[in-house]
């Protein structure tokens, strides 16, 4: 057997973590198994649905290196279809019109609102003569699902859990309009899609007893299921914003990296040992249903900034140039010089050591992009005494003869320090803010070897000033 899986998003708004933490699953199982992963965008809700949100989706999914096999389906185009499969089984007699008004409705509400239960169709059309129907009613078509016995579903992270049928009611398939219903367009997608393992959020657990019904009456394989516990914020309450539920589209404006926000996702709800730090590959090799956690996981924004910071040391140098290249020019005005790039690239391994995200990462190296002095933060700002200017451009003039190597400069500043009866750091910070405009740099030996002679120079007697 193929393993095929799908992800199923609806497109009412961005890709929340939680939709992602699906889509990876699914990807995950697919391609450890050698199977396919599909993707179906549930439209069906057409006042909700939005093309920006499908473009939402898409591009999450993209960015996040989830690529899905074939083309996407989209579930409002295969309306006709589902109404057909209502149809074929109203003639089969496993379905049956129901003329039910919505007042009839409103007062089985009612009535089970004042006895404390959820609200169930009382059958009453089941096996009523239609030709007793009420005038002007437009019926909707409802499963004739069975009364007595049970329905057992075996999930591969809940386990098996059974529902006595009497507990269910016969389910609306077909609206009056002539629209299929979610649940009906569901079971029919995946089973035309060939669908052999349902991976999804445990909140969709509940429906697996319907859809599993609607597949035995189509005579039709059920799928395997596993439901995987919601995400909770660090708290244990439900994931909201005020805990980081944010689109993937917002993650990456923070400056994660998608290896490291898909590295996270994976270790929300799955374990492999003690192994916190796993690369794709090894999560393809290693991936399984069966080590899928039954609590809910805990989504903390500290520890994906920790595990970003990780990714950022470990890629590519050329990539995060190209990555953090867009936002420094914004930050200087235009193209980078030759100069500017030369410095940049040099400077990126001491800026990547104290990054966490790339937005630190772009903040550290547009120092070396810009040329004059860098405009410093009120922290900053806050050191640059009157006492610290003058130090500072008694510092240039003894910098102004040294060879310009880090060795070198360290041994003229530290030499200056004791000269000065001056401990090394009351003559650092003083120059990291000249230099940077920050309290926090890579050491400043490596930055004045960076910026070179003339742009350092310059930067001391501008803050000295």
């Amino acid at each position: 057997m193929t393993v095929v899986t799908r992800f199923a998003p609806s497109p009412t708004g961005f890709l929340h973590i939680g939709g992602a933490r699906t889509a990876l699953f699914n990807w995950l199982f697919a391609r450890h198994s050698g199977g396919k992963y599909l993707l179906r965008i549930e439209d069906t809700d057409r006042q909700r649905s939005t093309k920006e949100a499908i473009d939402a989706i898409l591009d999450g999914l993209s960015w996040l290196g989830l690529d899905w096999d074939g083309d996407v389906v989209y579930q409002f185009s295969r309306a006709e279809r589902h109404a057909a499969v209502a149809r074929q089984l109203l003639a089969e007699g496993k379905a049956y019109h129901c003329y039910a008004t919505p007042q009839e409705l409103d007062e089985m509400r009612e009535q089970a609102r004042r006895e404390g239960r959820p609200m169930r169709y009382d059958g009453r059309w089941r096996d009523r003569d239609p030709g007793d129907a009420p005038a002007g009613v437009k019926p909707v078509i409802r499963l004739r699902a069975p009364q007595s016995g049970e329905t057992t579903v075996v999930d591969r992270v809940l386990g098996s859990v059974t529902l006595q049928n009497a507990q269910l009611d016969d389910m609306v398939l077909l609206r009056s309009d002539g629209t299929p219903v979610y649940m009906l367009s569901v079971v029919v997608d995946d089973h035309d899609m060939g669908i052999t393992h349902v991976i999804r959020g445990a909140d969709h657990h509940t429906n697996t007893f319907r859809q599993v019904q609607l597949y035995n009456a189509l005579g039709w394989s059920t799928p395997e299921f596993a439901h995987i516990p919601l995400i909770h914020g660090p708290d244990g309450a439900k994931l909201s914003k005020r805990h980081g539920a944010l689109g993937v589209d917002a993650y990456r404006d923070m400056g994660f990296l998608p290896e490291a926000l898909r590295n996270y996702l994976l270790r929300l709800g799955w374990s492999h040992g003690d192994d916190e730090i796993i690369s794709t590959a090894q999560a393809i090799a290693w991936f399984d249903l069966e080590h899928i956690g039954q609590s809910p996981a805990r989504f903390d924004v500290a520890k994906l900034t920790n595990l970003n910071a990780h990714y950022l040391r470990e890629a590519p140098a050329a990539r995060l140039l190209e990555l953090a290249r867009p936002a420094i020019e914004t930050a200087t005005g235009g193209p980078l010089s030759d100069t500017a790039r030369d410095r940049v690239a040099r400077g990126l391994d001491g800026v990547r050591q104290r990054a966490r995200t790339l937005v630190e990462l772009t903040a550290g190296l547009t120092v070396y992009a810009r040329s004059g002095a860098p405009t410093p933060d009120a922290k900053a700002a806050a050191l640059l005494t009157a006492e610290a200017k003058a130090l500072l451009n008694d510092v240039a003039g003894r910098l102004e003869a040294a060879d310009w190597t880090e060795l070198a400069l360290e041994a003229s500043v530290k030499s200056f320090a004791e000269t000065a009866g001056m401990k090394l750091g009351q003559v650092a910070q003083p120059v990291r803010v000249a230099l940077t405009g920050s309290t926090v740099s890579p050491g400043i030996f490596e930055v004045l070897a960076i910026l070179g002679r003339e742009e350092s120079l310059a930067r001391l007697r501008s803050a000295a000033r």
